[in-house]
This record gives structure tokens, C-alpha cells and sequence, in this order.
């Protein structure tokens, strides 16, 4: 694929380039990938158009120089081989438009990773709508434990490796294989790019309404991505999804199953499952017969049918069970995955991305089962482009089941959601009501942050829910927690 002026490159040799400029470094995923090819050898530059911490401090940690803002002098200072252009760059950016101008060989992240790295590896994809990066991250590790020294790239920071990548030396590459789109160029999603040899396929459930029209046309980029596995190759599909058995028959490679219901019709399902402060501990049975028993030190139900997702797919790549249980009971899991953020006053605070309607349901049951005793006080940012909508205003009113109570904030006006599809925050406020459920809602964060800090009670449970930094929401309460209890 290439624009008007031809210099957009699908493949290159590893070889073929020594100096890299990424433009739009400074988001998580450019930067980390910065710095893996950074550890690969490359000579790394970047820019954006404000670099803050904490990725400023990583890439100054890592040696890659970020240039600020966006100038096409900053082509002067990098001198590159090859630039890298992030899917939030537009066709206007003048430092991308100084690219196209002076022909500069540039591809895609997606484009580079595959060719730069995934070509030569055994790809691990994982998709879906939920769980990807707990899955993808549970799988390195895994791999990493039993000695196979893979490289991976994930989109969060693992707890186990503080980072989230790893340039190893075996055949395995494990990488989160993310559905939104490529570049300004390619409107593809980015795990088209990504050759999976081994893909896990968790669920399918509509989401990026800023980028997919419908549930079928988001359905169709993961048929797109099963018709990508190779004869060789092989697919683990969740049965709770039945769109996603559906789609999974398109795979030319072996397709396996999975799901965290007892006794249920799939290749991998668990028995005896137990949920403590331990995390969650269970038989694995395979194909009828137990595997042995797992232990991960996660909670909730979503989080038994990643460990399944990963005990399928480490089966197939030749592990044997007590490679993989070792690797589950020492997983330290995800920053802003059911992260202990502080307790002050005896006032437990939680971080979690969750903000599908499914994810906030499943975060709720796990946090639940995990504190069993304690009063659960969901705090729910609707901030992505889909949650914003009312495509889930029905599904927000049963999402919250398992909190004796749920604040709500209600989202800013954004221009990528057209007038009379915001979702109605109060609304979903008087339904959860209706449930028994003590709910409100805040306009601003300030306001949110002291009602909570205030009525908030020794041995409650703070759950705090948001893809984003929610206006730096649990700095601020934890600070107001420790000025309320006397703690420095």
C-alpha cells in the first residue's frame, strides 16, 4: 500500500536500516516499542508534541532522544533510515508531511513490528475485545518461566517485568493484537500486520464506535485476522462468545476451545474453582482429563478463562503443565489490572481499565469475590468513544450487580460523539437505584473526590474503573484519604 508519493512501506529488511525516527512517541505503545528497538540494536529517535512523564522519564532512561513538537527540522536532527508514524498522526502533521515531501522510507507501528520483528518469529496474537493485555502478559510470562526466552509487546506494564516488552533470544514473540486502526494511510486494524502463527481469539463484542459503524463490520477485521493462520497453525476461541466460534471457522489451523464453565462442551474448562485473597485456584481439565490445578494470583471469573486461553495455547507450543502452572501461580499481573493502589485508614483503592459494560461487570464480580466482607464502592469514568455513547446505555444499568454503591462521572462533551448519543449518566444512575444500588454522579473530578474521600469508611473497597487518567482521580482521593486519617 502507498500514498500519493509512494514511500509508504509494507516490508523491509531488518538489515536494510540502522537509524529509526518515530513520530508520536510519546504515546504507550509507540514509545515502548521505541525502546524495544532501541534493545534490538536500532538507533533510536522520536517526536511529539509534548512529552510528559512517565514515558518522558523511560525514554531518557532508554537513550532515545525526543524531539518537541512536531518539525520537519526534527528529520534534520534524526537523519533516519526509516520513520515510523503513529496512528494518531493525521496527513497534515507537517512533520509527517515533511516526510511524504522528501520521500523518506516510512511504514506503519504495526507495519514495522511485523516486518521488523514478527517475521521471523513464532507470532502469539492475542485478540478480542476483553483481555487482551492481562492474557497476552499472563502468556509471556509463561513462556518466560519455562525457559523459552520469547520477546513480547503488550499494552500494559507488567507487574513481573516492570515494562511493557521484552527483546528475548527464542522463537516465540507474544504481542497484543489491538482491532483499531493502523495509520492515517490504513484504516486496517493493526493485528492484520501482525502474521499470527498462534492467535487466541477471547471474545467479540462491539466496540471502537468511532472507528466501526456496526457489530458486523466489527466482526468482519476478525475474520479478516482468523483467515491469516496458516494451515500450521493454531486458534484458541472462547465459547462463551458464539460470534467468535462462528468467525473462528474460518481458520485454516486448528481450532481449540475453551470457556470458565464446569462441565461445559470445550476442549479446556475448569472444575472446582475457589476464589480467595490468594487469587483464584482451579482444576485445568483438558479434552475430559485434569490437567493438574492452577493457581493464579488474580480474581473473577474473566480471569479463569484467560488462564484457560493460556494453558490452550502454551499446550499447543509443547509446554507441559507444570511448566505453565508454574508460570500462573508466580504472574504478578498488570498495572491498572485489579491494582492495589493504597489503603489509607484501612480504605482499600483499586485501579482498573475497565469500560465496556462486560469488562465493568466481570471487574466488579472479580473485586467481589476477592473481598468478600467489604462494602464494594464502584467509581466508573465512561471515557472511551464507545462508553461515551448510548450504544450501552441498557447494558451500564446491569453492569454494576455486586456494588453497594457506584459514582459515576459524567463525560465532557466530545466532538467524535454526535449530538443525542451521549450516554445519559443520570439515567444510569436512577436505574442502579432501582437495583438497590446507592448511585451518583459528578460533573468534574474535584467534586468526585471529595464526596469520596469523605463519606468513604474503614474497610470499604474503592473501586476505581477508566481507560484513561481520570483527571488524575486516585492521586487526588488517595491524598484526601491520608489528610482525612492523619497519614503522611
Amino acid at each position: 500500500m502507498a500514498d500519493d508519493n509512494g514511500n509508504v512501506l509494507e516490508t523491509i529488511s531488518p538489515g536494510a536500516v540502522r537509524r529509526i525516527h518515530l513520530v508520536g512517541v510519546a504515546g504507550t505503545g509507540m514509545g515502548s516499542f521505541a525502546g524495544m528497538l532501541k534493545s534490538a540494536g536500532y538507533e533510536v529517535t522520536g517526536s511529539d508534541e509534548n512529552v510528559y512523564p512517565p514515558m518522558s522519564d523511560m525514554l531518557r532512561n532508554w537513550g532515545i532522544q525526543a524531539l518537541t513538537p512536531y518539525s520537519p527540522e526534527n528529520l534534520e536532527v534524526a537523519k533516519p533510515d526509516l520513520v515510523i508514524i503513529g496512528n494518531v498522526i493525521r496527513r497534515v502533521n507537517p512533520e509527517a508531511t515533511a516526510v511524504r515531501e522528501r520521500r523518506i522510507p516510512q511504514m506503519s507501528f504495526p507495519a514495522a513490528l511485523g516486518s521488523l520483528f514478527l517475521d521471523r518469529s513464532h507470532s502469539v496474537v492475542v485478540a478480542g475485545t476483553h483481555g487482551k493485555t492481562t492474557t497476552s502478559s499472563l502468556m509471556a510470562h509463561v513462556l518466560v518461566e519455562a525457559g523459552r526466552d520469547p520477546s513480547f509487546l503488550v499494552g500494559g506494564v507488567t507487574q513481573n517485568y516492570s515494562g511493557n516488552y521484552r527483546v528475548g533470544k527464542g522463537a516465540h514473540f507474544v504481542v497484543e493484537g489491538d482491532e483499531y486502526d493502523t495509520a492515517y494511510w490504513d484504516k486496517g486494524s493493526k493485528f492484520l500486520h501482525y502474521r499470527p502463527k498462534t492467535a487466541i481469539l477471547t471474545s467479540v463484542e462491539f466496540d471502537h464506535a468511532d472507528i466501526f459503524k456496526d457489530l458486523p463490520h466489527y466482526e468482519a477485521t476478525f475474520d479478516k485476522f482468523v483467515r491469516l493462520i496458516p494451515k500450521d497453525g493454531r486458534l484458541v476461541v472462547c465459547t462463551a462468545y458464539p460470534n467468535a466460534v462462528e468467525l473462528a471457522k474460518a481458520c485454516q489451523g486448528q481450532v481449540v476451545t475453551y470457556v470458565a464453565k464446569e462441565g461445559a462442551a470445550a476442549d479446556y474448562t475448569p472444575r472446582g474453582i475457589r476464589f480467595g485473597p490468594e487469587g483464584a485456584r482451579f482444576e485445568v481439565i483438558e479434552r475430559g482429563t485434569a490437567l493438574g490445578t492452577a493457581l493464579l494470583p488474580l480474581s473473577g471469573m474473566h480471569n479463569v478463562e484467560n488462564t484457560l486461553a493460556v494453558v490452550a495455547a502454551a499446550r499447543g507450543l509443547g509446554l507441559t503443565f507444570g511448566e505453565i502452572a508454574k508460570g500462573l501461580a508466580t504472574f504478578r499481573g498488570v498495572k491498572r489490572r485489579q491494582e492495589v493502589r493504597g489503603e489509607p485508614g484501612g480504605i482499600l483503592v483499586v485501579d482498573d481499565f475497565a469500560h465496556h459494560p462486560t469488562a465493568v461487570r466481570e471487574t466488579i464480580s472479580a473485586i467481589r469475590h476477592r473481598y468478600p466482607e467489604r462494602r464494594l464502592w464502584a467509581i466508573f469514568e465512561p471515557r472511551s468513544n464507545t462508553s461515551r455513547r448510548n450504544i450501552h446505555q441498557e447494558d451500564y444499568a446491569h453492569s454494576f450487580t455486586g456494588a453497594a454503591r457506584a459514582s459515576l462521572k459524567v463525560p465532557e462533551r466530545h466532538d467524535k460523539v454526535p449530538t443525542g448519543e451521549e450516554l445519559d449518566v443520570p439515567r444510569v444512575c436512577e436505574e442502579l437505584k432501582a437495583q438497590g444500588i446507592a448511585a451518583d454522579h459528578a460533573a468534574d473530578v474535584p467534586s468526585l473526590v471529595e464526596r469520596v474521600a469523605r463519606e468513604a469508611k474503614s474497610g470499604d473497597v474503592l473501586l476505581v474503573m477508566s481507560n484513561g487518567a481520570f483527571g488524575g482521580f486516585i492521586d487526588k482521593l488517595l491524598v484526601a484519604l491520608k489528610t482525612r486519617v492523619g497519614e503522611r
